[in-house]
């Protein structure tokens, strides 16, 4: 029988769990739950106290695994900070996190400190290691979840500056709550082991994170300067993960080094020199786009590796006896935060719905705080250790359960969420005059994308010929104002007219352009030799000879173009939108941070169609044509039109 090193042994099993893990998250995702609860169950599922698939010991041969997940997600929280994008609302946003910052770290504190007598490993502490607890336990229950927070959106195709500002104040917190956390590891520290706060202590803890800070800022070089190589997307990935591996070992072993040689102890905190490290990137280099898709192909292994070991390390027996104050705890977070935006969203001069419903948008957790959790029972591995992390743990399971419910609540009630597409600067309302198969077709199809679409002739036998149950038919008399009035609306209306007169479309078209304000109008001519008419009167003209024509000749010269315009393409769209989000106003394309597979074809601004490169530049009001997978095209439209 061959025996294995037990680190060796237990990453390969920990590997087949890790395997389970990703399928289980998926199941769960099929039931409205978070896919992270499904990595923790499995975790669980395989740890100690169920199946036994790993030791306890597993957990502390396999701790590289929770380095290296903890620097990715450090360095995924620093890239999320991109000032270009929130500088617009940033005063908005910092007193709304400092209003969550004040409010929540005392009640979460206080109740906490309280709730200590109730929990069985804590009830014996004396009242300074209690405090510690209290601030820890504080500080990481302030973090929100970024990640979490973009997913709801996006599912909820919730657009708007409630939206907007509930995640920046996501992205911001992650950062505040980083920094903190070194802070408050070092108060807690001294206050267990007994150790006076002086002057020499907090000049220590100031270049405790100073160090972190410019140690930081050089790793985001050293990253920069790694992706700048000609190596291929693997071998960067591989890079950047042993980088994170060093980082915390580094992290580990150099304030001891430092001790022996000085006598002076120095903590250097490794999840804020990879926060500022992805900052770095981000804002500072011209590697940010190449960097996020990195980061892209990686977190979702990372993610699955990390919750699903996180699983395996939840002391189940500890996790029961504490659900009670765990969910405690849940209750006053959401009161706490709750106060604290609707505080700060009053100095800011928010909106009465902004600061009634913002708190629930807030509610999330996920990595970094179970991150700080993991990060804690490490650092006080005899006074907290593991029990503290699965208590911690059980309150962001809570959290990342009910969040996105209430976040969803939230963008329902101030009617951000579900929003028709008409506001993505492309009308939804369509009117085709002239009912024959085409047309039935025609109107099959864009009802099938989302639009609502009537069909209309003056021809009553033709309309009762064709009728059908999918598609909504009308009989009009005649071409007038009063006759397109109930099916024409505003600008973002579109009209196509395929009728047998062309005086009649026409007059069709300039009612729809005078009376209603439709600019998106479309006829198919019958006498090609009244083309400059239309064209001069701003209607785009379809010919079907020369169409069918310029059809054949792309499909010999750019088959792929036709198959996304002849809809035979089902992993590509492509989409126009107007540029509403002021925030973006006047940003280069390369600082929008679009998704890696959507590409931008063309500006229209003011008449004029500009052919874009990286350094174009976005206005507001101007429409862009972008071609992507549809779900990258719905996180398009949220970024360009709220």
């Amino acid at each position: 029988m061959l025996i294995l090193p037990p680190i060796i042994s237990h990453s390969i099993g920990f590997f087949l769990i890790a395997l389970a893990a990703k399928q289980i998250g998926k199941f769960f995702s099929r039931y409205g739950l978070p896919y992270i609860t499904g990595y923790l169950g499995a975790g669980v599922l395989a740890g100690p106290f169920i199946l036994e698939l790993l030791p306890k010991e597993a957990v502390e041969s396999l701790r590289y695994i929770d380095d290296v997940s903890l620097a990715i997600i450090a360095f995924v929280a620093g890239s999320e900070l991109y000032l270009k994008e929130i500088r617009a609302r940033l005063r908005g946003i910092l007193l709304n996190a400092t209003g969550i910052v004040i409010a929540a770290f005392i009640l979460i504190g206080i109740a906490l400190f309280i709730l200590q007598s109730f929990i069985p490993f804590t009830a014996d502490y004396p009242f300074i290691t209690k405090a510690a607890v209290s601030l820890l336990g504080a500080t990481i229950l302030l973090a929100l979840s970024p990640a979490s927070t973009i997913a709801v959106i996006q599912e909820a195709r919730a657009k708007g500056p409630f939206s907007t500002t509930v995640l920046s104040i996501t992205v911001v917190m992650d950062v505040v709550i980083i920094i903190f956390f070194a802070v408050s590891v070092a108060f807690a520290s001294a206050m267990i082991d007994n150790e006076p706060v002086t002057i020499s202590f907090l000049i220590i803890l100031a270049v405790d994170i100073v160090i972190a800070l410019v140690a930081g800022y050089f790793i985001g070089r050293v990253i920069a300067a790694m992706l700048s190589a000609s190596l291929t997307k693997i071998m960067k990935a591989v890079l950047l993960l042993a980088l994170g591996y060093l980082l915390f070992e580094s992290a580990n072993h150099v304030p001891g080094w430092i001790y022996d040689a000085i006598g002076v102890k120095i903590k250097i905190e490794p999840l804020l020199m990879s926060m500022v490290a992805g900052f770095t990137v981000t804002n500072f280099t011209r590697f940010r786009q190449p960097f996020e898709d990195l980061l892209h192909d990686i977190s979702p292994a990372v993610y699955v590796a990390f919750f699903a070991l996180t699983g395996i390390g939840l002391k189940l027996d500890i996790l029961i006896s504490t659900i009670g104050i765990a969910a405690i705890l849940f209750g006053v977070r959401m009161v706490a935060i709750i106060i604290g935006t609707y505080a700060g969203g009053l100095i800011a001069g928010e909106p009465q719905n902004f600061r009634r419903y913002a708190g629930l948008g807030l509610i999330t957790q996920a990595g970094i705080a179970l991150g700080l959790a993991r990060e804690t029972a490490v650092f006080f591995p005899d006074t907290l250790g593991s029990d503290f992390a699965t208590l911690i743990i059980a309150v962001i399971v809570l959290n990342e359960v009910f969040g996105p419910m209430l976040l969803k609540y939230a963008l329902r009630q101030v009617g951000e969420a579900y929003v028709p597409e008409s506001s993505r600067g492309e009308p939804r309302r369509l009117l085709i005059l002239g009912i024959e198969p085409q047309s039935m077709t025609l109107a099959r199809q864009m009802a099938s994308r989302g639009w609502q679409v009537v069909v209309a002739d003056t021809d009553a036998e033709r309309v009762e010929a064709l009728a059908a149950e999918d598609v909504d038919e009308r009989a009009i008399p005649h071409i007038d104002r009063q006759t397109l009035s109930p099916l024409l609306k505003n600008e973002h209306d579109a009209l196509v007219v395929l009728m047998d007169d062309d005086d009649a479309s026409l007059r069709a078209c300039m009612l729809a352009r005078d009376e209603f304000g439709v600019t998106n109008l479309v006829v198919r001519l019958r006498d090609v030799a009244r083309w400059d008419e239309f064209i001069e009167a701003g209607i785009r003209v379809i010919d079907p000879a020369s169409a069918i024509v310029y059809l054949l000749e792309q499909s010999i010269n750019a088959p792929e173009v036709v198959d996304l315009l002849l809809h035979q393409d089902p992993d590509h769209d492509v989409s126009q939108i107007e540029i509403t989000e002021k925030s973006i106003d006047n940003l280069p394309l390369r600082d929008l941070r679009l998704p890696t597979d959507v590409l931008i074809l063309e500006i229209m601004r003011d008449g004029q169609t500009i052919v874009p490169h990286g350094f174009s530049s976005v206005r507001l009001g101007d429409k862009v044509t972008v071609i992507g997978s549809p779900n990258s095209l719905t996180k398009v439209m949220l970024k360009l039109s709220p």
